[in-house]
């Protein structure tokens, strides 16, 4: 596509022609809008990218600039880059002003990310490199690169989901400890002692969600930042099964409500056994909390990955009405639910980072019964030391 008119500073979509007056390239380097043979244009890019020239003109906008902008592309090229582009930041201050680029003290390189304003009010996040010939040279070329705030706005909308989340989980339990604990400290005397049991009772299982609603949080921090540890040990899963399961019917579950198929020559799984707790106690408080009928766990051995590797699948499924197609794709997301009957949302999100986090995959479908089905495959994991 032929933008404007060519001119000696402006070839196809706005790119660059090489600067005679630049220094030859060092070997592996090629100059901005040079062929690289990797086929790459201005208008290929994700962001936009607007370039000045020495003096100050625009020789280089490319289709997300105009986009992100709202300015024509025709309009910006040839013009001063603060006229194309008058930027102010958050306080009202115009931002070529401030940050001077060829007038500027000439050891500075460029300007980080800031969030500014077009006239009108639109938003930009734009961050700014200066090109000299060498380190205190005047500026040869400023390149800008921009980007649209929608990225950023879902991020704060998504943080702010959490923090209106995590306050509406943390409100009841801690209601109910400060309540038993200042009625006991004032009244102790006046309670019998199985009263005070029950009391300190609800305040024990009240901390105890405080603490798994802080863990979880801790959990998403780790999975956000890639700070998630996995510590391998040998992990019987089969027998973690079974503690779960026995977890569940202890707790008033009707042992017959579950349905355990181990198959054979299982491989020998390399994981991190507190993680693996989390994953199965997840998926199974999942499929009774919200699933019908019998549970189904299923744990056999697989390919984990295309290269072979051998691994370990675990299936978990029930009866209930399962899960809607058109909500497949959220599953996994933070704050998804698949009813109104508690929970914050968080945990399968939560599993799909600590599967991840093993090397492994992790699905949902519909069961053979109708109700919602996850399967998890992880791969053996073994230690290269041990290899």
């Amino acid at each position: 596509m032929t933008v404007g008119t060519d001119s000696p500073a402006q070839t196809r979509s706005g790119a660059l022609p090489p600067d005679p007056a630049a220094p030859d390239p060092a070997p592996g380097t090629a100059e901005p809008g040079a062929d690289t043979g990797l086929g790459i244009d201005p208008d290929d890019l994700p962001d936009g990218l607007v370039v000045a020239d020495a003096t100050g003109r625009i020789v280089c906008f490319n289709t997300a600039a105009a986009r992100i902008t709202a300015v024509p592309r025709a309009e910006a090229l040839g013009r001063p880059l603060d006229q194309a582009l008058p930027l102010e930041d958050l306080k009202g201050h115009r931002w070529w002003a401030l940050t001077d680029p060829y007038g500027g003290l000439a050891t500075r390189r460029g300007q980080p990310e800031r969030h500014l304003l077009l006239p009108g009010g639109r938003e930009v996040l734009v961050s700014a490199r200066y090109l000299r010939d060498h380190p205190t040279g005047p500026v040869r070329r400023v390149v800008v690169s921009l980007r649209g705030t929608e990225a950023r706005r879902r991020s704060e909308r998504s943080h702010a989901e959490l923090i209106a989340t995590v306050a509406h989980e943390l409100r009841s339990p801690l209601t109910s400890v400060k309540g038993f604990t200042a009625t006991l400290l004032d009244k102790w005397e006046r309670f019998t002692d199985d009263q005070k049991r029950l009391m300190l009772e609800t305040v024990d299982a009240d901390a105890g969600r405080i603490k798994r609603l802080i863990a979880e949080l801790l959990d998403i921090s780790r999975i956000d930042s890639g700070r998630l540890e996995v510590r391998r040990q040998p992990v019987d899963i089969a027998a973690a099964v079974g503690r779960h399961i026995q977890a569940h019917t202890t707790g008033g579950q009707s042992p017959d409500r579950f349905f355990v198929r181990i198959r054979p020559d299982l491989p020998d799984l390399w994981a991190d056994p507190d993680k693996i707790d989390q994953i199965l106690g997840n998926l199974l408080e999942n499929a009774v909390r919200h699933g019908e009928g019998t549970v189904t766990i299923e744990v056999a051995p697989t390919t984990a990955t295309g290269d072979g590797e051998k691994g370990t699948e675990v299936t978990v499924s029930d009866e209930g009405p399962g899960i809607p197609e058109e909500s497949m794709g959220r599953v996994f997301t933070r704050f998804w639910r698949g009813s109104k009957r508690g929970g914050t949302g968080l945990g399968l999100y939560i599993v799909k980072g600590v599967v991840e986090a093993h090397g492994g995959t992790i699905t949902v479908g519909r069961g053979p019964r109708g109700g919602a089905e996850f399967r998890f495959i992880l791969p053996v994991g073994t230690p290269a030391h041990l290899l």
